[in-house]
Parts: C-alpha cells; sequence; structure tokens
C-alpha cells in the first residue's frame, strides 16, 4: 500500500468516526423526544478503484419497526378511548358517593328518614320538624347537584371535541406540509430525518385523537386513515372536520339538535349511525359521553327524582293535597305531570308552603301541605305516613336497571351500586388497554435509544479514532524520514 493510500484511508476513517461521534451524541441527546428515532450510521467500504480504499458514509437512517409502530398507536387510542370514559365513569360514581359516607345519596336518605322517625316520636316539637325539613332540603339539593355534575360533564366533552377537532385540522395541515418538505429533502439528496422524526411525533399525538394508520407514499411521503377507514390525508390536501361547541349544556341538550352539533367532514355532516369510522380513540369518546352515557346517567338520576316526588305526592300519604297539588318534593315548586321534562333532578326543590324561608309553615310537615290552619300538636299521622312511604316498594324503572318494586333506600342502594360497577367496568377496560399499550411501548424502546449501547458505540469510535491517528502519524514519521534521507 503507498503511502498516500494509507493516508487516504486514515482520513476517510477519522471523517467515519467524526460523523459517527455526532450520532451517537444526537441519539443521547434526543432520547427522551417524543417522536426520535434512534439513527445508525450507515457505511461501506471504498473499491481501489472508486478511491484507493477507507471507508465510505452512505448516510444516516433512522431506526424504526413500522409494525410496532403501527400497532401501538392503535393500543394508544385504545387507551385514551379507555381512560377518557373511566374519568367519566369515575365522577359518576364520586357524585353518588360511598354508603355511610357524609353527603352520599345513601346517607342523605338514611338521614331524612331517620329525622321523620325522629319527628314522629315528638311531633309537637318544631326542632324536629325542622331537622326533617333541612334532611328533605339536603336530600333535594343532593340531587340538583348531581343533575348539574351530569350536565357540566357533557359540556366538557362538548369542548373536548371541539379542542380534538381544532388539533385534528392543525395537525394533519402540519403533516401534509411536512410531506412536501420531506419530499423534497430526499429528492435533492438531503437529510430529512428531523423532519421525519417531527411528521412521526404529530402521527403519534393525533393518533390519540382517533386511530390511525399510516400508509407509505412515493417520495418519502405518508397517508393517513382512520384504523377503520376514514381517510384522514391521501395526497396534498387533508380532510378538514368541522364542529361547533355548544356552550353549556342542559338536561334538554340532543345529538343533532340545538345546541349539539355533530361533526363534520369536509362539509358533510356525519350522523352518529356513522360515526364509527372516527370510532375507538378519544374524539369518540367524548361523543359517548356527550350523547350516550351521561344522557343515560341523568335519565336514571331523574327517574329516582320522579320517584322521591311520587312518594310524597300522594293523597294516600298526605290528604290534604288536591290532584294537581305538590308533594313534599317538587319540580321547581309545581306538581310533576307526566311525562316528566329531562332534567328533573335539577329542579327537584321542597314545598314552599312547608318552607318558612320561602314563606310557608313548617308546622303543615305535621298537619297537612294543604291545610289552612295548625291540627292538634300531638298529631303524628302524617310524618309516620312519609316515613312509611320510604319504605314502600313502589315500581320504577330506571335506564339500564329492572322494573322492579323498590323502596327509596334500595333505589338509592342500587343506583349508587350502578355508577360503582359502571366505574369498575370502565377501570377494568382501562387496564387492558393500558397493558397492551405498555407493552408496544416496550417494544418500542427496545429499537430506541440505549444509553449504554451509545456509550460502547463511542468507545469503539474513540479507538478507530485513534488507530486511524495512529496510521497518519506512522506515515507522517515515514515521510520525515525519508525528508531526512535526501
Amino acid at each position: 500500500m503507498s503511502l498516500s493510500n494509507a493516508i487516504s484511508n486514515a482520513v476517510s476513517g477519522i471523517v467515519a468516526t467524526s460523523r459517527g461521534t455526532e450520532v451517537v451524541a444526537s441519539n443521547l441527546a434526543n432520547a427522551l423526544t417524543p417522536g426520535y428515532a434512534r439513527r445508525d450510521l450507515q457505511q461501506s467500504s471504498r473499491s481501489y478503484l472508486a478511491g484507493g480504499g477507507g471507508v465510505q458514509v452512505d448516510g444516516v437512517a433512522r431506526i424504526v419497526n413500522t409494525s410496532v409502530l403501527a400497532q401501538g398507536r392503535l393500543a394508544s387510542a385504545a387507551t385514551s378511548h379507555a381512560q377518557t370514559l373511566a374519568d367519566f365513569h369515575k365522577s359518576m360514581s364520586d357524585m353518588m358517593g360511598v354508603p355511610g359516607q357524609p353527603g352520599a345519596l345513601t346517607t342523605l336518605l338514611s338521614e331524612f328518614d331517620a329525622a321523620l322517625t325522629a319527628a314522629s316520636a315528638r311531633p309537637e316539637n318544631e326542632a324536629g320538624l325542622g331537622r326533617v325539613l333541612s334532611a328533605a332540603a339536603s336530600l333535594a339539593g343532593a340531587y340538583n347537584t348531581m343533575g348539574n355534575t351530569i350536565q357540566q360533564a357533557r359540556s366538557v366533552a362538548d369542548q373536548a371535541i371541539a379542542q380534538d377537532v381544532a388539533t385534528l385540522n392543525s395537525g394533519l395541515e402540519r403533516i401534509a406540509d411536512l410531506n412536501r418538505q420531506i419530499a423534497t429533502q430526499l429528492g435533492g439528496g438531503g437529510d430529512a430525518n428531523a423532519l421525519q422524526d417531527e411528521r412521526q411525533r404529530l402521527i403519534d399525538m393525533l393518533g390519540e385523537i382517533v386511530p390511525l394508520k399510516e400508509m407509505p407514499r412515493e417520495g418519502g411521503r405518508v397517508a393517513l386513515f382512520t384504523a377503520n377507514g376514514g381517510v384522514l390525508l391521501d395526497g396534498s390536501e387533508p380532510t378538514r372536520f368541522e364542529f361547533v361547541a355548544a356552550g353549556q349544556v342542559t338536561a334538554a341538550s340532543g345529538a343533532g339538535a340545538a345546541p349539539l352539533g355533530l361533526l363534520f367532514v369536509n362539509g358533510e355532516e356525519i350522523p352518529a349511525a356513522q360515526m364509527g369510522r372516527y370510532g375507538g380513540g378519544r374524539l369518540a369518546a367524548n361523543f359517548q359521553i356527550r350523547d350516550v352515557d351521561a344522557p343515560a346517567a341523568q335519565a336514571r338520576l331523574d327517574a329516582a327524582a320522579l320517584d322521591l316526588h311520587d312518594r310524597f305526592a300522594d293523597s294516600a300519604v298526605d290528604p290534604t293535597l288536591g290532584a294537581a297539588d305538590p308533594g313534599l318534593f317538587t319540580d321547581a315548586g309545581a306538581r310533576v305531570m307526566p311525562p316528566a321534562a329531562p332534567g328533573l333532578a335539577q329542579r327537584l326543590s321542597l314545598n314552599p308552603a312547608a318552607d318558612p324561608t320561602a314563606g310557608g309553615e313548617i308546622w303543615r310537615l305535621r298537619d297537612g301541605l294543604g291545610s289552612a290552619a295548625p291540627g292538634p300538636a300531638g298529631a303524628s299521622g302524617l310524618l309516620l305516613a312519609m316515613k312509611n312511604a320510604l319504605d314502600t316498594p313502589r315500581t320504577a324503572a330506571p335506564q339500564g336497571m329492572s322494573s322492579r318494586p323498590r323502596t327509596a333506600a334500595v333505589m338509592a342502594a342500587e343506583m349508587t351500586s350502578f355508577a360503582a360497577s359502571g366505574r369498575l367496568d370502565a377501570e377494568r377496560v382501562l387496564g387492558a388497554a393500558s397493558a397492551q399499550s405498555s407493552t408496544y411501548a416496550t417494544l418500542l424502546q427496545q429499537d430506541g435509544v440505549d444509553t449504554d449501547r451509545e456509550v460502547e458505540a463511542l468507545l469503539a469510535l474513540e479507538r478507530a479514532y485513534a488507530a486511524n491517528a495512529r496510521v497518519l502519524k506512522a506515515v507522517d514519521e515515514m515521510i520525515m524520514t525519508i525528508l531526512r534521507l535526501t
């Protein structure tokens, strides 16, 4: 080997090790950067005819396991979907409370029952009647709060849909722009790895909103579809989504009816029956909360509120009531006339005739809500009748529950149990989805940046650099010796 060839080989080795250290430094610096794919220096040997031997740097490759990445995105969408629903059902369970816990529905009903029992033992004691009124007001207030909580959850879901739609639109536009930049870079022989990292990060982010499938296209471009066949991006122009948030949602709001809107895709309204194309991610979960799960929770709560109303609006309990007169619990001061309008739980209130703060008289709890004048102070018949009304099984059919007869206590317990079961089911699904997502994340990490491996590569590059430097030093000594001889 001539001295010039030795110099050429050593210089090519030093250039390759220098480029290799840049790659290792990039990997270590971006080990935790979302969307970053590990870089690998691509090298090949130079032929003597091409340049006198040595090593040639062919480029820097992104190391990505595309099949694992694709499955990981689907698992991430499923986890996002399950997490959104689990958060909702947890809020519904927390809203009902734990039996025995202060403020829980069952606890408030027990306190009302106990207040009636104590008042019936001493009907002349106005303090006891006051405790009945206070317990009844707390129970009605709990229904109001729970109903408002459900509608607040719908409002939050509606706003989340609007935010996700905006994120989808901006993300798809950015990916389309990155497609163009990547094609330009690769077409000119440039390095598009950083652009591809950014594109992968955006796709991963959008994959939590709707499950995505990525398909390669010429020039380094990609096309995006939902897991169920909806087109998101295939070409230069992405699909355009539209959605108008309603603001505050009420119990009377329904999907597709003012003020709740539906999803529009490229100007076309997507009815609920066709939302399956975009199902499986956070977007679908929020639509399910807004249009299915929360309205069902409201319907069950309204059924329980109606059951409580009807128990005390019966003239067999309070003979002073007329056919149109409200009982102790009212629909915003009036008697409920079937069919009850949605949102009865929010409107449930005490009859002002027995509420001194509303101009009523507390003795009407003892003598009858329709009484014109106080009766005997020792009369306990009405208080006992109200107590028995709570303990009498009545037929009610809350949504998702059987229509068998229930006492008021059983109704409250089953409502609480139903909410807790919904939470457990949602958390079970979330646990399975999270485990699957974690598995794919682990598999992706195996192809990701391993700091130990990168340090080993750095040490190998250091040794290669030293070896090439020794070659150059040896050649330098040879040349100096030759010059001294001459």
